[in-house]
Order: structure tokens, then C-alpha cells, then sequence
């Protein structure tokens, strides 16, 4: 009896994965859309430093924002970026309003759920940032005890760890890095959980007023995003970052970005 009900679990399953694999396959892929409009609509969050800014004159930029281009370049369409908070960017996806997301998003299983990535395109993780007046604090659990307060930017990684962690302090949300920043800086907070580049940048933008400690407190990948089991565009991404990555084109980006600080100039502040 036991044996049989387990044949009919697995004959159930096999079913419901080949209606999943049977209805992706007969949904239009959004590279069909793409390539028929001839253009790409990519959605990000500018903020999160070196990844996907503003400068001065309003335009894009960072090192996403030539991910974009190139993803752009490869399929010979026109791009256009829209702006999100990032809690907003997977719901944007989701509804069509816009073809991929590209913000230094952690590939994360229950994001997973909600949409599909692509092999990752960078390896980064979580740190801790203080104001550069604290001198005591070494490592993240300094930090957990009553009355303190740790800033996050809202829907990131950085805020949903610093939630599991902290047992003792409070965990503020806040809008966007900027936002939480300002909030360190001026006294509001004690602490900011964020990703380790954007952290390094933001060091060295305020070196007065904050300091970075560098031990990760975790470890991920940060990867683009597309509608939910779109087979044939994740196929085609994995496809360009195998060519992408380690191409002199994606070098002199990471070169421009992360080992120098001249862009800081076109930064809109």
C-alpha cells in the first residue's frame, strides 16, 4: 500500500511538472517582446553605489547600468531605464511594466519564487557600517543590545539578515541607502546592515562622519532578474554573461567603478 501511494505521489508530481513545462513553453518569452519592440526596458534603483547612480544631469550610471547596456548592445535594441525604489522593482517585473531588473539584487530562494535569475554576474556580501565617532564597536553583535538602533534600506538583503540577527536592538527602516545613511550620520541610528561595496563607496564619500567594518556577516550573488520561468531569456542571459564577464568591455567597467573614485565627481549629490 505504502509503495503504491508513493507511485501515485510520484506520478502526480511528474504531472504537475510537465503542465509547468508545458504552459512556460507556450507563454511568449519577454526576449520575443524585445526583439519585436526593439528595445529593453530595465528597471533599477539608483542609490546603491558603485552599482547604479545619477549624475548630474540625471542620467544613469554605474556599473548595472553598463551591464544594461551591453545586455542592450548584444540583443541590438534600444534601452531605456526606469527608476524604482527597490522594494518596487519585482512587482514592476511582474506586471510587464518593465522587461528585466537590474539593481544589485542578492539571488535569494524566496525571491526565487516571485521571479527567475540568471547565473550571477558579482559576489558580494553584508557588512556593517557605524559612525566614524565609534570607535568600540568590532564586529556586528557589538551593536545588539536594548536601546540601540540599526538602519537598513527597505526589501534588501542587508535588512531582511539584520532582522534575523538583531534580538536586542531595534531595526529601522528606511526608503532607500541614502536615506538610512543620513539617518546614521546624523544620530538617528547606530549601525546600517548593506551590502560591502556600496558601504566601501559611501566610506569614502563621508570619510568624516562613518566607518566601515569589513568582516562579512554573509556571503551572496547578485543577479539580474526576469519574469518568472522565462526559459528562453535566462538561457540567452546566461549565454552573454559567459561572454561578458572578463571581456575587456565588462574589465574596464569594473576598473571605472570599484578601483577608482574619479565618477564621484559626476555624481549627482
Amino acid at each position: 500500500m505504502k509503495k503504491f501511494a508513493l507511485l501515485c505521489l510520484i506520478l502526480f508530481l511528474a504531472v504537475i511538472l510537465a503542465a509547468s513545462v508545458a504552459f512556460a513553453a507556450d507563454t511568449p518569452s519577454t526576449l520575443d517582446k524585445i526583439l519585436a519592440a526593439k528595445k529593453i526596458v530595465i528597471g533599477t534603483a539608483p542609490g546603491y553605489l558603485p552599482f547604479e547612480m545619477k549624475d548630474k544631469k540625471g542620467n544613469f550610471i554605474g556599473y548595472d547600468i553598463d551591464l544594461g547596456n551591453a545586455v542592450a548592445k548584444a540583443l541590438k535594441v534600444d534601452v531605456e531605464f526606469k527608476q524604482f525604489e527597490f522594494s518596487g522593482l519585482i512587482p514592476a517585473l511582474q506586471t510587464g511594466e518593465i522587461d528585466i531588473l537590474i539593481a544589485g539584487m542578492t539571488i535569494r530562494g524566496d525571491r526565487a519564487l516571485a521571479v527567475s535569475f540568471p547565473n550571477p554576474y558579482y559576489s558580494t556580501g553584508q557588512v556593517l557600517m557605524v559612525p566614524a565617532k565609534d570607535t568600540e564597536t568590532k564586529i556586528w553583535s557589538d551593536l545588539d543590545k536594548k536601546g540601540n538602533k540599526i538602519a537598513v534600506s527597505q526589501g534588501t538583503t542587508g535588512a531582511l539578515l539584520a532582522k534575523q540577527i538583531y534580538k536586542e536592538a531595534t531595526v529601522l527602516d528606511f526608503p532607500t541607502f541614502p536615506e538610512a545613511s543620513a539617518a546614521l550620520v546624523q544620530g538617528e541610528a547606530d549601525g546600517i546592515v548593506y551590502d560591502e561595496p556600496g558601504i566601501r563607496m559611501y566610506e569614502i564619500m563621508h570619510k568624516e562622519g562613518v566607518r566601515g567594518i569589513y568582516d562579512l556577516i554573509s556571503s551572496e550573488n547578485l543577479g539580474m532578474a526576469v519574469r518568472l520561468n522565462d526559459f528562453a531569456f535566462i538561457q540567452w542571459l546566461n549565454s552573454f554573461l559567459f561572454h561578458y564577464l572578463g571581456s575587456p568591455q565588462e574589465l574596464e567597467s569594473r576598473e571605472k567603478w570599484f578601483n577608482s573614485t574619479e565618477w564621484m565627481q559626476e555624481m549627482a549629490q
